[in-house]
């Protein structure tokens, strides 16, 4: 008897060792990969698995070994791993395969009825294990244990139905060892072979992601500046270097902006019309993958065997599209296709940030527009009256006043200018002053602390409203005048500027209402904020401490030029 169980024992494995080939090979195959790895398998899927695996149950009836009138065989192994995977349904219906084929073609004896029973039964416990024991779905362990527990289940039905009980019994006795030993590591193996799927497509989703945020994060500093020529050429040039893709192409609604790779000797950039495909794709939004190199926007004979199309969008309007190449045999592959998709929702949404972000100069541009619309007609009234009172008691004054308000009124139209020289920002300061202490006299005492070593540009009209402030509102009341100290001296990595008077002081609210950037604040030190935050980032925005009667601090932080290199989106 021992030596019977051992004979079956080590035969039942070498036919065992074919199905799990088998399966390994199944595992290469695209087809079975889908349908081994979706999440949401359909009444299709189901059925198609069914199939599959229930024919894998037959091959293992004909795989069986005869023992006494019956057959010890791993028709098991497909119809539990079919109930494991595809949940109790898909367990039924390969287990009906199966077992109706035992039945059927009535192979191995007395036992055809009670092993048609127990591979039904076997297939949908399978199903309903997968079921409440998600967490193990995918475990070569528990699929192992359960495996065992079914095979034993076999056992008590074939006893309970195969007549006559006797050789049912003897049977068992000789079988049982067997099939449960064997029959559960090949249904544990089956499952490390399908997990191993799915392991796969992990790393490959992780790899695909990680090369995704490394493009978009190469590419961002470009696409922020705006959707353009020159941007869009340095973005496929990005992803053509880190990718082995043939060609990558950026088009907007009507022409190609930028095309990198095979075939980029042909292309003329800004001045190539988009081809009918890609005029498709931005009238419907939606992506297309061709295989016709016609369609494909070079006329040169490169080794392009198909390409994915898809839109880059601007919130819901269309307005380009990012087109990659494949030159494999194969074309282009469904991780190609999600590499893209990828890549094009990241470049959507960088492209709305770029526009966000021009948005932002536009309305910052408007604002110093309006605050020199404010300064101008009030300064100028004032200043001219004065240049009038000192024409006829001291013509030298009066003639140094109209330089020092013309040089002012120069300064002030710069406002076009993204940057001028800290020199130049200064110079209009003075002006200012100038034309202010010919109405005040002594009482206004200005202190500049300047490194002269230091020799950076900043934004135009950045710091004389900060000093007319000061001016303005500090002395309000004062008999005595104001002091005003302007320091300016680099700090690691920013140049910090800081303007100091012992004026009446800014009230609590009001420098509430200009950190909240409310313009009733005050438009001019609102304005400041604005646009420091705009260009260099929230961290160098305008930060004011203030006491009542004690004075006014201001300081400002202006990146170093290797600091703003890296950081900056403009």
């Amino acid at each position: 008897m021992n030596e019977t169980i051992l004979i079956l024992l080590t035969d039942m494995t070498s036919k065992v060792g074919i199905i799990i080939t088998l399966a390994f090979l199944l595992s290469k195959i695209a087809v079975f990969k889908r349908l081994v790895t979706k999440k949401n398998i359909t009444l299709l899927d189901k059925i198609i698995m069914s199939i599959l695996f229930g024919l894998l149950g037959i091959l293992g009836t004909y795989a069986g070994i005869p023992v006494n009138g019956a057959i010890a065989n791993s028709r098991i192994i497909g119809v539990f791993v079919a109930g494991w995977l595809g949940g109790p349904l898909v367990g039924l219906l390969s287990g009906l395969i199966a077992g109706s084929h035992r039945w059927i073609i009535d192979i191995g004896g007395f036992t055809a009825v009670a092993c048609a029973v127990s591979t039904i039964t076997e297939g949908i416990l399978a199903g309903y294990c997968s079921k409440l024991f998600k967490n193990i779905r995918m475990d070569w362990l528990g699929a192992l244990v359960m495996g065992a527990v079914a095979e034993l289940l076999q056992m008590l039905i074939i006893l309970l139905i195969a007549k006559p009980f006797s050789d049912a019994l003897e049977l068992v006795k000789i079988i049982w060892l067997p099939m449960v030993f064997v029959n559960s590591i090949g249904i544990s193996l089956f499952i490390a072979i399908t997990q191993s799927i799915l392991l796969e497509k992990e790393r490959i989703k992780a790899e695909q992601a990680q090369l995704t945020l490394n493009i978009a994060t190469k590419t961002l500093p470009y696409l922020r500046q705006g959707f353009n020529k020159d941007t869009s050429k340095e973005a496929a040039r990005i992803i053509y270097e880190m990718t082995s893709l043939a060609a990558v192409s950026i088009t907007d609604e009507n022409k190609i902006l930028a095309y990198v790779g095979n075939g980029s000797e042909n292309i003329i950039p800004g001045e190539m019309s988009i081809s009918n495909i890609t005029r498709e794709v931005i009238r419907t939004g939606k992506y297309k993958i061709t295989k016709q190199v016609k369609e494909i926007e070079h006329k040169t004979k490169a080794e392009i065997s198909s390409g994915v199309i898809v839109p880059l969008k601007e919130k819901d309007k269309v307005v380009g599209t990012l087109k990659i190449f494949s030159k494999e045999k194969r074309g282009i592959t469904e991780h190609d296709v999600q590499l893209v998709l990828g890549l094009a929702r990241l470049f959507s949404t960088q492209i709305e940030l770029g526009m966000v972000e021009y948005q932002k100069k536009l309305v910052a541009k408007a604002e110093l527009k309006a605050l020199q619309a404010q300064i101008n007609p009030h300064f100028l009234f004032n200043a001219l009256n004065t240049i009038a009172s000192f024409i006829r008691t001291n013509p030298d004054s009066a003639r140094n006043l109209i330089f020092n308000l013309c040089d002012y009124i120069r300064q002030n139209m710069q406002i076009s200018q993204d940057e001028i020289p800290l020199e130049k920002e200064i110079a209009h300061i003075k002006s200012y002053l100038a034309i202010e202490r010919a109405r005040f006299g002594d009482k206004i005492n200005v202190i500049f602390d300047v490194d002269k070593s230091l020799s950076f540009n900043v934004p135009p009209l950045i710091l004389q409203p900060l000093v007319e402030n000061s001016v303005k509102h500090g002395m309000r009341g004062r008999q005595e005048g104001i002091r005003i100290k302007v320091f300016i001296e680099k700090v690691k990595d920013y140049y910090s500027i800081v303007i100091e008077d012992n004026g009446i002081g800014i009230e609590k609210r009001i420098i509430q209402e200009i950190k909240g950037n409310n313009i009733d604040g005050s438009i001019g030190l609102v304005n400041v904020d604005k646009r420091l935050k705009c260009k260099y980032g929230l961290d160098y925005g305008m930060e004011i401490e203030s006491e009542k009667n004690l004075g006014t601090k201001i300081s400002l932080r202006i990146p170093v030029e290797k600091e703003l290199n890296r950081g900056r989106i403009a």
